[in-house]
This record gives structure tokens, C-alpha cells and sequence, in this order.
């Protein structure tokens, strides 16, 4: 490469390209170390608030919460009731209000649209993050989201719908994954008796939960994360793309079902401690389109890596001429 130029600008090539690999190597980094991150400078952790969803409990967080108490950060997963969005959301809100410091709030599918109201008023809430989760903006519901963006395996002949009593009176649905339908539509990874306990312990959705319209989202307000599972047949991948663009958010894309967290919780795990220190390219798995800034920071990541070969070529090169015209200096004498 650039052989039929004369050695001097050869040399200053492979120099000029030495100085672009070191620039461009080095804006990656710089700009990871300026993230504003919500570890305190006295070293305290956030604390982070894991939020399951439909047909799910906390112990589908289990594999995440030990990872993340490894890395030294307190962690709770309350329970979410899945019986309306606006009581769920107001429960989870008086919950944050007993957590002492910064707050990084993860929800999994219904429980994103949880997260996203609770979190809209408390200004300890530093970092959202939703794994498959419904990123909803105000006045839609996570019913019209499945429908505007079709390709869920949970319609109405995978789920078994069950009357319960309302507290004021009347009557309820609430709504089970079919046990045969369930492996396949959330867990598609994990054994097959694995999936047959979670089945059975499922804890049902209400309509109400489903139905229910969000508040203003605290998406537009918090800065977030997604992460998005490619083989998601609960809520259609297009659907949160669509929501992880429209909310800004760093995002990540894992070839996983829609409980990613059961099934590959280090990639989750990976997501949540980028969200709680405040990096801006997620570490691990595939970058998806995360704006401007990110794809700038590949582009000199790419570029650093030609400017290296290049200019490693090219100095190899000189010396070998130089070694070449010695030799023959030396013979003609």
C-alpha cells in the first residue's frame, strides 16, 4: 500500500497515521470516563430496584441480583401486583420513597410501564433501564402497543383467562400463559422442567394492568438503557425498538427469548452496571444504533484500527528500503 510513493512521505504517512490511531483510540475511552454516572464520588453504589412483569415474580431476577451483589451494589426486586398500571405505579413509587440514595430502575416487560410512571416524580431515580420492556409514552397502554406492532405469541388461545373479585365490587380477568404455551412464548432457552416450575408459579396480569393508559413517561426526563432480545415472542422486537429509539436510549441487542434475565442474565447484568455508571456505549453483546455519538465513537474505533495496520505497514516498508539501499551501498564499494 502507498509503495509508489517516495520513502519521506512514506515516512510521514506511516507517522501521520501513527498520531490519527492514537487520537482515534483514545476518544472511546475519554468518552466513557466523562459519563455521568450515579456512583457518588465517595464511592457509594446506587441502588438498584429490579421489577419483573407479566406471568413472572422477583425470583426471575435471581441470577442478575447475585451478579449485581458481586459487583458490590445493594439490590431489591419488590413485588409488582400486575393488577392496574396507576395502582402498580403508585405502589412501586411509595416504595422508592423508602430507598435511601441514588436509584437505578430496571423493569422487564409490563413492569417497564411501571418503572416509567413511578419513576416520572422522584428525583432520586437516576438511570432507567428496560430489558423487553414497555418504554410507553402518554395515554398509550401495553394492549395498544402489542397491537400496533404484531407478532406476539400471547394471544387470546395461549392464555387462560380467570375471574377474580374486585375490592370495590364486581368482577375482574386476570390472565395465565397456557403451561404448554409458556416454554415457548417466554423461555425459550432454559430446560424444559425449569420452565414447567415457572409455569406453575406463574402470577397472572391483570386486564386492567394491560389495558391501563401511561402517565407522562419518565423516559423524557431520566436518561435510559434497553436491551432488546432478537427471539422475543411476548412483545414484538420491532415494538421495542420502535421504543427504545423513540425514548433516546442506549441500546443493546441479545439473541434471547422475552425473559432474558433467566436466560442470559450476564448480558442483563452487563446493561444494568453501564446504566449505573453512566456509560454511553453498552459493554458486551451487539451495539444496536444507540445516535450519533456512539456510531461516531465505532467509526473512530474502525479508524484507529486501519491507521495502526497502515502505519505499521508502512514502517516496516522503510525499513526494508533503507536496509536494501545500505546493502547496496556496502556492494559497490
Amino acid at each position: 500500500m502507498l509503495s509508489f510513493l517516495p520513502s519521506r512521505i512514506r515516512a510521514s504517512a506511516a507517522s501521520a497515521a501513527l498520531v490519527l490511531a492514537a487520537s482515534a483510540t483514545a476518544a472511546p475511552a475519554a468518552a466513557h470516563s466523562t459519563g455521568s454516572g450515579t456512583d457518588t464520588g465517595s464511592g457509594t453504589k446506587p441502588t438498584i430496584v429490579l421489577v419483573h412483569g407479566a406471568f413472572s415474580d422477583p425470583s426471575a431476577w435471581r441470577g442478575v441480583m447475585e451478579r449485581l451483589q458481586r459487583s458490590g451494589h445493594p439490590v431489591v426486586a419488590p413485588p409488582n401486583d400486575l393488577r392496574n398500571l396507576s395502582q402498580d405505579s403508585a405502589h412501586l413509587a411509595s416504595f422508592l420513597d423508602t430507598v435511601e440514595g441514588p436509584i437505578v430502575l430496571v423493569g422487564h416487560s409490563y413492569g417497564g410501564a411501571v418503572v416509567t410512571n413511578a419513576a416520572a416524580a422522584d428525583p432520586d431515580v437516576k438511570a432507567l433501564v428496560y430489558i423487553a420492556a414497555m418504554a410507553l409514552d402518554e395515554g398509550e397502554s401495553a394492549e395498544e402497543m402489542n397491537e400496533r406492532f404484531p407478532g406476539s405469541s400471547l394471544t387470546r388461545t395461549a392464555l387462560t383467562p380467570v375471574p377474580y373479585p374486585l375490592p370495590g365490587g364486581g368482577t375482574g380477568i386476570e390472565f395465565y400463559v397456557k403451561p404448554d404455551k409458556f416454554r415457548q412464548a417466554l423461555v425459550a432457552d432454559i430446560p424444559v422442567r425449569t420452565a414447567d416450575v415457572m409455569a406453575a408459579s406463574q402470577r397472572p396480569v391483570a386486564t386492567a394492568a394491560l389495558t391501563g393508559e401511561s402517565r407522562a413517561p419518565a423516559w423524557k426526563t431520566i436518561p435510559s438503557w434497553y436491551l432488546v432480545p432478537t427471539r422475543d415472542r411476548a412483545i414484538a422486537p420491532a415494538a421495542e425498538r420502535f421504543m427504545a429509539e423513540r425514548a433516546g436510549s442506549r441500546t443493546v441487542e441479545v439473541d434471547a427469548p422475552h425473559f432474558a434475565m433467566v436466560t442470559h442474565p450476564e448480558a442483563v447484568t452487563r446493561l444494568i452496571l453501564d446504566a449505573a455508571t453512566g456509560r454511553t456505549t453498552p459493554t458486551g453483546a451487539t451495539l444496536a444504533d444507540t445516535g450519533a455519538s456512539d456510531r461516531t465513537r465505532v467509526a473512530l474505533g474502525a479508524a484507529a484500527a486501519v491507521a495502526v495496520t497502515t502505519g505499521t505497514a508502512l514502517l516496516l516498508a522503510a525499513r526494508r528500503r533503507t536496509s536494501r539501499l545500505r546493502t547496496e551501498s556496502e556492494n559497490a564499494r
